[in-house]
């Protein structure tokens, strides 16, 4: 293809940029060879999710409380500037005449017009969130006289419908977040999987922003059936895709579940739950440790340590969820073409 010329890294670059989104859609094709050479039968999918570093620092991610505070601070340094600015600027006028320009704020006051300006952007987006996520709340409870009944929980801290004080916004790539991973807190994405257990061909691919692998399990099945057309017959899981939904979303699919409701080495651990989640917690321990849910730890997690460790991909490049999400589904493929061409 390069007639033996090695390509700069910027062209190799250049190219992403331009066909990234065809480059993502690649994934679905290299799984058809897969499933061609009988490499992804579906007989038992594992799913799991990893938090990958953003291309960006934790460091430069400030809390809605920090930005309240800074806000406040540069507006009054800018103002003063202004201020200083205004005044010498007549004084200068006086002097040399007034048909000279030399009202450009200098590089020092440029720089700092231009964070508060990313602090305004940054604390907006926040408020807009907080109040998205009121609105979409259900209404409270009405009494008998047709005033509304406080909340059953506790009393929040923060005012309904405004930004949590810790809640955070990462000025380098703003669609990421802080992440609890094996080393601690890390600015992430959350990358998520589905594997075959035969081969560990991964048959479908997510990523969220969203620390929380819930809301992964069904999007994970359909995204499976989208590329191949079909249903897997099992699932596993690990206890971070519990809950009822999930499960019921499970027998809805004709799909048999393996979901632990207790701790990695107790699966079937574990009291709370509901109808469902008791039921998968019976199945668990009626298996003990013949259970299929022992496939998922040797299905998924492989396929996490080839790429971070094996091929040394341990952060994105790219920047933005959307851009993020297509670097990902390139991991995945690669992945894909590494197994099919072993």
């Amino acid at each position: 293809v390069t007639a033996l010329n090695q390509p700069d890294f910027r062209t190799i670059s250049e190219f992403r940029r331009r066909h990234l989104a065809a480059l993502a859609g690649l994934f679905v094709q290299v799984l058809a060879l897969c499933r061609k050479a009988g490499l992804a039968e579906l007989a038992h999918v594992a799913v799991d999710g990893t938090k990958i570093k953003a291309n960006a620092s934790k460091h430069k991610a400030m809390s809605y409380a920090r930005m309240v505070e800074a806000e406040a601070e540069l507006t009054r340094e800018v103002d003063a500037w202004l201020a200083r600015a205004a005044a010498e600027d007549a004084a200068e006028d006086a002097t040399h005449g007034s048909t000279r320009r030399g009202d450009e704020p200098p590089d020092w006051m440029r720089d700092k017009q231009a964070r508060l300006a990313r602090i305004r952007a940054a604390k907006a987006e926040l408020e807009a969130e907080a109040r998205a996520a009121e609105a979409a709340r259900p209404p409270p409870p009405a009494n008998p006289d047709g005033s509304a009944k406080p909340r059953p929980g506790k009393t929040p801290k923060h005012e309904p419908g405004k930004p949590k004080p810790k809640a955070q916004r990462n000025f380098t790539d703003p669609e990421s977040r802080i992440m609890k991973g094996r080393d601690g807190f890390i600015q992430a994405y959350n990358a998520q999987a589905a594997v075959d257990a035969g081969a560990q061909i991964i048959v479908a691919h997510r990523l969220t922003n969203n620390g929380s692998d819930q809301d992964a399990l069904l999007t994970l099945l359909d995204a499976i059936e989208d590329n191949t057309g079909e249903m897997p017959n099992e699932v596993s899981a690990d206890n971070g895709f519990c809950s009822e939904a999930n499960l019921e979303g499970l027998n809805a699919r004709t799909v048999r579940g393996y979901v632990a409701a207790g701790r990695a080495s107790k699966p079937g651990s574990g009291k709370k739950g509901g109808k469902l989640v008791q039921a998968m917690r019976a199945r668990l321990r009626k298996g003990g440790h013949r259970s299929r849910y022992r496939i998922r730890k040797y299905t998924v997690e492989p396929v996490f340590g080839h790429i971070k460790q094996a091929r040394a991909f341990r952060q994105f490049l790219l920047r933005g969820i959307d851009k993020v999400k297509a670097e990902w589904a390139m991991i995945c493929t690669a992945h894909n073409l590494a197994k099919l061409t072993a």
